[in-house]
């Protein structure tokens, strides 16, 4: 499993190319042969962008579960139906879907952060605007046991 990591200003150029920061791409490579997958986030108005390999693990999940049930169907339908496939060209670009970039409004300049097994690509603007509510929100509210745990 790899670990995406940090926070990288990145810009989308006008044909919705994005250059991935050079000390990702070799991890990348390796896992998953220059594959990504980007898909919608359903509780924050960003990008979430997997290697293959990630992805095939959630979507397994997520087409195992049983899809009488509506909500189930809801998830199925929004995170497989937004899900596209990405390759990074020999300049280390991807080339973002117009449609998830409107989804989270990603115009020139934008936020890379890794989130572990996972990116998550923000517009600028948006995580200017959200940064100070979520650090609020972490300060505020009461750290759970599986945090407190962490010692952070």
């Amino acid at each position: 499993m790899l670990f995406f990591r940090g926070i990288n200003s990145v810009n989308i150029d006008i044909k919705g190319r994005m250059a991935v920061p050079k000390k990702y791409r070799e991890a990348i490579s390796d896992a998953s042969d220059n594959q990504l997958v980007a898909t919608i986030d359903l509780h924050s108005p960003c990008i979430l962008i997997y290697t293959l390999d990630e992805w095939e693990v959630i979507e397994r999940k997520l087409m195992a579960l049983p899809n009488v049930n509506p909500q189930n169907r809801l998830y199925q339908r929004l995170l497989l139906g937004h899900a596209t496939e990405m390759e990074i060209d020999s300049q280390g670009r991807i080339l973002l879907p117009s449609l998830l970039r409107e989804h989270a409004k990603i115009d020139k300049p934008a936020i890379l952060l890794g989130q572990g097994n996972k990116f998550e690509l923000w517009s600028q603007e948006a995580w200017d605007a959200s940064c100070p509510e979520m650090l609020e929100t972490a300060m505020t509210n009461e750290i759970s046991e599986s945090l407190a745990s962490l010692s952070l």
